[in-house]
């Protein structure tokens, strides 16, 4: 493998693991203030439909974005009426979110468009170009760094830069601001903040929003940039991925990065290199496939080392009277 094809797996590397980033860091945010949210599949799921569908019906790629934020948001809002508070089975009320997202994806894309449950392909301004940075051409040729900032740095989508510049003010918000430090507080030790004076209920409701707008430029990214369209279930358990880099990255937000680069690296060669040889044997293409999958079960069954979640994750908190 020459030094070019390095670069161009590192570069479907990088555009494959963005929406497992944002997906990873709106889990981030959720569990870090107590709230277990399995639903990330769903809400990426629908944000992917309403951006494509509303992109491709406005003709802007920007409009499209906004719906699918405010689709996601408002997912995640239901998610947060129903475990914050109702108090219900946040495990629960995730799964039931990726059944109604799956599910009212392909009935409104069949009323819509009657195209089997799938939008038409979007072009020009409905969707997301990649963009080339300042001297990418010039420098193309320089030995080494050239190439780099020609193949892999420049030439990448909008929501790939952004979704990078997310994880340094992730780990600012969560590590560096009052916000944050109370954040992970109510995942740790909610009666501790509601003894303080502070809103157990508004702090996990922040939270959970700021997850909603995550997996909406998560789900968009999906429909408006990695594809040109939405199709059925394209997410393909990428929410689910996320969930296990998540657990991988002991809930952090820069370990979160390089485990999704990880889970990228491995869905970009499964997608090059269709079937490997080594001496006489010949890895066939169904495993280098399922190999994204394969990790996350090994890292869901605590192979990796022990990961301690928030103490309070999972847990309706009750206000004492």
């Amino acid at each position: 493998m020459d030094f070019l094809t390095i670069l161009q797996v590192l570069d479907s590397s990088v555009r494959l693991a963005t929406p497992l980033l944002l997906a990873c860091l709106a889990g981030l945010f959720s569990e870090r203030a107590g709230v277990i949210d399995i639903g990330l599949e769903g809400k990426m799921l629908v944000a992917a439909f309403f951006s494509a569908a509303i992109a491709y019906m406005s003709g802007s790629v920007w409009v499209g974005l906004l719906a699918g934020i405010a689709s996601s948001v408002a997912l995640a809002l239901i998610h947060g009426l129903a475990s914050i508070t109702f108090r219900g089975n946040q495990l629960i009320s995730g799964v039931a979110i990726n059944f109604l997202a799956a599910g009212v994806t392909v009935l409104v894309a069949q009323h819509w468009f009657e195209q089997g449950g799938r939008t038409p392909s979007l072009t020009g301004d409905g969707r997301f170009e990649s963009v080339t940075l300042p001297l990418a051409e010039t420098l193309r040729n320089v030995p080494v760094l050239g190439p780099i900032y020609y193949e892999l740095i420049s030439g990448q989508f909008l929501l790939v830069y952004i979704a990078v510049l997310v994880v340094p003010l992730t780990w600012w918000v969560l590590y560096r601001t009052r916000f944050g430090l109370r954040l992970r507080a109510v995942g740790e030790n909610p009666a501790a903040v509601d003894t303080a004076g502070i809103s157990v209920t508004r702090l996990r409701y922040m939270a959970v929003i700021i997850c909603g707008v995550l997996c909406g430029l998560a789900g968009a990214y999906l429909a408006t940039a990695l594809q040109a369209g939405f199709v059925k279930d394209m997410t393909a358990g990428r929410g689910f991925i996320a969930l296990a880099a998540l657990i991988f990255a002991k809930w952090k937000p820069w370990p979160a990065m390089w485990t999704c680069l990880l889970f990228g690296v491995l869905q970009a060669v499964a997608l090059r290199y269709q079937n490997i040889e080594i001496g006489n044997f010949v890895i066939p293409v169904q495993f280098m496939d399922a190999l994204p999958y394969i990790l996350t079960v090994v890292i869901l069954a605590g192979l990796v080392g022990r990961a301690i979640p928030p103490l309070a994750g999972g847990e309706p908190y009750t206000k004492e009277r």
